[in-house]
């Protein structure tokens, strides 16, 4: 295997990994219940959600191949286990608050995810500023994600 296919393996793997993670999103959709509750102002169209996600799990696929690449041998499980923790987390949270309307354990979970992303940006700096910052993004869009799930849980309350 030629080294630029070997790359291309490791990008193709890590957008399935990340596939998987966003594919919770198409299995428990928002549906009638969320649209039916009351929703905080700066609540962005509903379009803007699918085409921001897939920009942000694009740039997550992107960082976590560049750090498989610049990362010693020996030290690329550690360097991508708060990436894969992180990931588990993400795809939590859509089966926590559209599926179960877990409002409350949909928001702990964000603020769980916020510290692993946390934890992944430190991580990856040691091995590539690059693959730190394509992931600023994802970390402001879960901190307005917080503000989202804490509003809509606020102002349903007792609802969810």
């Amino acid at each position: 295997m030629t080294r630029v296919s070997r790359s291309l393996s490791i990008l193709g793997g890590w957008l399935l990994l990340v596939a998987l993670a966003a594919s919770s999103g198409i299995l428990a959709p928002p549906g009638a219940w969320y649209a039916a509750l009351e929703k905080p102002p700066l609540t962005p169209p509903d379009w803007l959600f699918p085409v921001a996600w897939t920009l942000l799990y694009v740039l997550m696929a992107i960082a976590a191949w560049r750090v498989t690449l610049v990362a010693p041998a020996g030290q690329r499980r550690r360097a991508l286990t708060p990436f894969v923790a992180q990931l588990v987390a993400n795809g939590l949270w859509s089966w926590l608050f559209f599926a179960a309307h877990w409002m409350l354990i949909g928001l702990l979970d964000l603020l769980l995810l916020w510290g692993l992303i946390v934890w992944t940006l430190v991580t990856f700096s040691r091995y590539s500023r690059a693959a730190m910052g394509l992931l600023i993004p994802y970390l402001v869009w879960v901190s307005f994600a917080a503000y989202l799930n804490a509003a809509v849980l606020v102002l349903n309350f007792p609802a969810g």
